[in-house]
């Protein structure tokens, strides 16, 4: 059996191709301006990685913000049902699930299965999102890269006020005018980010295992800073971007069965 995923991102494509459970080509390419044209051509070469003949292809299932302009798509399921079924099919003990991308975060509490059990979801503010870090590292006039390893040389507490990341970033430009060193700054962005995820997933629950996936997974320094917000160790499955699209090539098989 072979299916596909297509995880359509806010800033980023997705696409998994699966046979039996097991992953043959992937592919990732920026949304843009014509999402459904980017879809097609991430497509393209996850089944050119894989190795496989389009026709064979069983079942196309799409997720994600733009997941009803997919192209050539068989069925659809939400953000939230994907990254479950994703993170299990990797991470058996997993029962918290959190997915931070560009524009979003979300807490899910899932069952052995995969089944969402409850969930929520920081949509309204930019400042528990990946976009709020990538705006914070320009202000730093710093690479994300950069600005995710300097978090780490941090060692002090500084609070950010601020709820909306275009207040934070003033409160940014009043710290550099203050001198304080560009990582205890750093520190202090991931650490409010973080805080505001921790506040979103205490709400449907906390197991001792924890899986963090989404784009945001790659930047150690948020990484640091929800396990010290949490009090647990978080736990970040290979290429944590694609569980998205790999938890919807998982539902398209279970649909065909």
């Amino acid at each position: 059996m072979i299916t596909a995923g297509i995880d359509m991102g806010a800033k980023f494509i997705k696409v998994v191709i699966l046979k039996d459970g097991v992953i043959q080509g992937k592919a990732i390419a920026a949304t843009g301006f014509d999402p459904a044209a980017s879809a097609s051509k991430c497509f393209d070469q996850a089944v050119k990685e894989s190795g496989v003949d389009v026709s064979s292809i069983d079942h196309i299932t799409s997720t994600g913000a733009g997941r009803k302009v997919a192209p050539n798509i068989n069925s659809d399921i939400t953000d939230v049902g994907a990254a479950a079924k994703g993170v299990v099919h990797l991470l058996k003990d997993i029962r918290t699930v959190i997915d931070v991308g560009a524009e979003e975060g979300r807490g899910i509490k899932i069952e052995t299965d995969g089944k969402v059990v409850d969930f929520a979801v920081n949509e309204k503010c930019a400042a528990g999102a990946g976009a709020f870090a990538e705006a914070m590292s320009r202000a730093l006039e710093v690479s994300l890269e950069e600005f995710g390893r300097l978090s780490l040389k941090s060692d002090k507490t500084i609070p950010m006020n601020a709820q909306c990341a275009v207040f934070a970033e003033s409160e940014v430009v009043s710290l550099v005018h203050a001198k304080t060193p560009k990582h205890d700054i750093a520190r202090a962005v991931h650490d409010a980010i973080a805080s505001r995820i921790v506040s979103m997933v205490r709400r449907v629950g906390i197991t001792k295992e924890v899986a963090l996936v989404g784009g945001v997974s790659h930047n150690p320094g948020f990484v640091d800073a929800l396990s010290r917000g949490l009090e647990t160790n978080v736990f970040v499955p290979e290429n944590p971007e694609y569980i998205g699209a790999l938890g919807a090539a998982i539902v398209a098989g279970e649909r065909i069965q």
